[in-house]
């Protein structure tokens, strides 16, 4: 296991590697992946749950994903967010900025990442924050099954001022670690939690988005389920 802190901005060139993804996607080789040929997705209100509990990350000069708060100073996201490939090593935790309910220019809370951790063997950061930004978490949920309804929403790279979610779509096929989708988003997303609903009405985290799927809509989600222990012990968990 792999954290980055604030007091350690030079960090071991190590390249980051999604080959166990590379099966399933087809990255980069057409502009905005995951939409598919007909819009899917609409703007929804970042300060009502759950949609309030998403954040934007931003790294400057790096990169801008999507976060979703855990924990009141904690977060999760793509690990691939956090890496800089122009100097071939991950980003210094300081340099990790998250926005709640962010929305053209505004956004009601700041935090500047203490440090992070990086989920072995998976596409996922664990993000502590130097201080709360007022925003209610959201749970994890078990593993969902193939069929189940879910919405997925974040920061896409075409409309990166707001957040515009696919609020009816589903899981696809699950292999018990990956989570396959038919939920529209693409770039910007990455790190957007897929939100499934439980029994008791609540949205919680089922997967982090990791990468879209070319020319058509969807992509590939982590599932939170094969992260739990991880989080639990990771000493920043919620």
């Amino acid at each position: 296991m792999r954290r980055f802190e604030s007091s350690r901005p030079n960090q071991p060139r190590r390249r980051f590697r999604l080959w166990h993804l590379l099966p399933l996607l087809l990255l980069g080789s057409a502009p905005l992946p995951g939409l598919g040929p007909q819009e899917a997705r609409a703007l929804v209100d970042p300060a009502v749950p759950p949609w309030s509990a998403l954040a934007r990350l931003q790294i400057p000069g790096v990169a801008r994903c999507t976060a979703v708060l855990i924990g009141r100073r904690t977060a999760l996201t793509a690990a691939h967010c956090l890496w800089n490939p122009r100097v071939g090593h991950f980003v210094p935790a300081d340099t990790v900025h998250v926005l709640s309910q962010y929305q053209h220019g505004g956004f009601t809370g700041h935090a500047i990442a203490t440090s992070y951790r990086l989920a072995p063997g998976h596409d996922v950061a664990l993000v502590t924050l130097a201080a709360p930004i007022g925003t209610v978490p959201l749970a994890l949920a078990p593993l969902p099954a193939s069929g189940t309804p879910a919405m997925l929403g974040g920061y896409n790279q075409d409309r990166q001022e707001v957040i515009e979610a696919d609020t009816a779509c589903r899981v696809l096929a699950t292999d018990g670690v990956r989570i396959r989708h038919d939920c529209a988003a693409t770039h910007g997303t990455s790190g957007a939690p897929l939100l499934v609903q439980g029994k008791d009405g609540i949205w919680r985290v089922a997967g982090i988005q990791s990468a879209a799927f070319i020319a058509m809509r969807g992509g590939i989600a982590v599932a939170t389920a094969a992260l739990q222990a991880w989080i639990a012990t990771s000493g920043d968990a919620p």
